[in-house]
């Protein structure tokens, strides 16, 4: 009988304790019928006792303390860094705002064995609509300013079998430990928050790994949060926003570099960003203007 395949799974967390529980008590149930699962749980400086309710609920989790600066690329980075003492055949990368299915393990290891080179991940659905499709099937599309996201995929109109797409998102994918060994790990440097789980799989992808959706692993994820529409807001704090807050999403130097790294060439990339700016200047002077009729309005 051979050995069991190891997989290691990597959650990194911050300061959502009933949201990680709610995680790791989900995956307290999946099946793990031929595979030997260890989990790694990177707390990054919680101060709301995640780590203490993780070590009193859950003993055989491996707890990896961080000190609140790692953000996800670090997070994740700290743990695979942990989990590679293990010697795993895969690492599985993870959010801990999901719900998983008990099969999704196990039918996402099956296709990683069934398709050498490929890196896998889950049908994501949103746990608010639980047949509608998260973060699936990203295309780029240089003249809409990039990565676009369907938005009429489901559980049913998905392909039946595993298909292979342009991008995937960390929320959870399964990543070969000779990937890891090949490209290295996520670029914490310039992607510490988003952008550097697409840059990543980008990455595996251009050295030759195939990306793959497995659609029967079903992971149920907590919807986005989006700050409020940059066009909106006073000058001011578009100008910080847009020149000097680089933790924020539109912030002109994160949205390049997400483009820089991740378009299928560098003139894609430019053109990409070129078109970003143009949609922003257009949604501003249109807000502008119609704030300006509906005040001279009102005036006469």
């Amino acid at each position: 009988m051979s050995d069991p395949l190891k997989v290691a799974l990597v959650i990194p967390v911050h300061n959502r304790r009933e949201t990680t529980l709610q995680a790791l008590r989900s995956l307290s149930r999946i099946d793990r019928s031929g595979i030997a699962v260890r989990i790694f749980v990177v707390d990054d400086g919680s101060s709301d006792g995640t780590s203490e309710a993780i070590a009193k609920l859950f003993r055989d989790v491996t707890i990896v303390k961080g000190d609140g600066t790692l953000h996800y690329a670090g997070g994740t980075n700290l743990g695979i860094e942990a989990a590679a003492e293990w010697e795993p055949d895969h690492f599985l990368l993870m959010n801990d705002d999901s719900v998983f299915h008990e099969s999704f393990l196990v039918r996402l290891v099956e296709t990683a064995e069934k398709n050498p080179r490929s890196v896998v991940g889950a049908l994501l659905l949103l746990w608010d609509a639980p047949h509608k499709v998260f973060q699936v099937g990203q295309v780029w599309r240089t003249f809409r300013d990039g990565w676009q996201i369907p938005d009429d995929l489901t559980a049913f109109n998905v392909p039946k079998e595993a298909f292979t797409v342009e991008c995937l998102v960390g929320n959870c994918t399964l990543v070969p430990a000779a990937a890891v060994k090949e490209c290295g790990v996520l670029d914490a440097a310039n992607f510490p928050m988003g952008w550097g789980d697409a840059q990543y799989f980008m990455r595996l992808r251009k050295a030759g790994w195939t990306l793959l959706i497995e659609p029967r692993a079903y992971v149920w994820c907590e919807p986005n949060t989006y700050p409020a529409p940059l066009h909106e807001q006073g000058i001011r704090r578009v100008f910080s926003v847009l020149f000097l807050d680089q933790r924020h999403p539109s912030n002109f130097k994160r949205q390049f570099q997400a483009r820089w790294h991740s378009a299928p060439n560098r003139g894609a990339a430019v053109a990409a960003f070129s078109v970003y700016i143009l949609k922003i200047v257009g949604k501003s002077l249109s807000f502008g203007l119609r704030k300006l009729f509906r005040v001279g309005g009102r005036q006469r």
